[in-house]
């Protein structure tokens, strides 16, 4: 676990944070500006395909950034994973790879690579611990997205044993915040609540029914409160390769429901579909680590789903 000339960052270092349109991408851009940070790169798709070697490898190159942030990634809900594994697959790999194996090339010396918790085996112990990585079977409806981020994972650690580069991943919980995808079917638990329930309360609707039995039991973290995470654990030079970054409480998915529904103000009944999947029964992240780092979120569940509400409406225009 290389230590050697870790020095704290400094807002005049350039920092590329791929993935900067993304929920969690922005929020880091946010966190690093809020922080003084006048070099932050940005670069959409139309500047470098992050799923490309050779654009990747070359805009590396022409930059050449003290520290790059992996936040880029195809994401998606259940049905979107079980649709396009070998899109998830495919990119996410490739994304890893070419960020990882450029950045050294251009001469990186510090790395943050964004990994998930639904890359841990689905039964893992309870609350999960780094170590639980590779021990068990993955959930079937994520494992073609969980296999590419843990290939990223893997390769961080790889090359901070190899190379002695400063190459690390922290695995949110489940994240949520401004900026989330709301697509009606490609979309995680949270923001889908929040656009079922909205959508549902503007047309005066009777019901909402949504997925599986209600009984999992799942966690949340606001993507502000990831991104400070984030930057905390990049700042120091003792944290191991990988660390989790974790709320501590987890809900069910009724109780998640009917929360959502409380906040947008939706007064109807909630069905459970119970011929659709459930997905991983239980998933709370162990943060023992990361708390003895010194670190422990701020935004609290209903507080984040209130913002993240109004930044639905702000974007697909729902009325209050």
């Amino acid at each position: 676990m290389p230590s050697d000339g870790h020095r704290p960052l400094s807002p005049s270092d350039k920092v590329f944070v791929a993935g900067h349109r993304g929920m969690v991408g922005s929020a880091v851009v946010r966190s690093l500006r809020k922080r003084s940070f006048d070099r932050v790169v940005e670069a959409g798709r139309e500047v470098v395909d992050l799923a490309d070697q050779s654009s990747t490898f070359a805009f590396l190159q022409e930059q050449k950034p003290d520290v790059v942030v992996v936040a880029a990634a195809k994401v998606g809900g259940i049905v979107a994973n079980a649709t396009y594994p070998a899109e998830f697959a495919y990119d996410n790999i490739a994304i890893a790879a070419n960020l990882i194996e450029g950045s050294r090339r251009a001469g990186v010396e510090r790395l943050m690579f964004l990994g998930s918790s639904c890359i841990y085996p689905k039964f893992a112990p309870q609350p999960i611990k780094e170590e639980h990585l590779l021990t068990g079977a993955l959930e079937p409806t994520n494992e073609a997205y969980a296999v590419a981020k843990i290939a990223g994972i893997k390769l961080c650690a790889y090359y901070r044993q190899q190379y002695g580069l400063d190459y690390r991943s922290v695995l949110p919980s489940n994240l949520y915040g401004p900026g989330d995808n709301y697509h009606p079917e490609n979309s995680h638990v949270l923001p889908a609540f929040i656009r079922r329930f909205s959508e549902a309360k503007d047309k005066n609707l009777d019901s909402v029914t949504i997925w599986g039995t209600g009984t999992p039991l799942r966690e949340f973290l606001h993507a502000d409160d990831c991104a400070e995470g984030l930057i905390h654990v990049l700042e120091r030079p003792e944290s191991p390769d990988i660390v989790n970054l974790g709320s501590g409480e987890e809900i069910s998915i009724a109780d998640l429901a009917s929360l959502v529904a409380d906040v947008v103000g939706f007064k109807g009944e909630i069905d459970y579909d119970k011929s659709k999947p459930d997905g991983t029964p239980r998933k709370l992240m162990d943060a023992s680590v990361i708390r003895s780092l010194g670190w422990s979120p701020k935004i609290g569940l209903r507080e984040g789903i209130a913002a993240a509400v109004e930044d639905f409406k702000s974007r697909y225009g729902v009325p209050a």
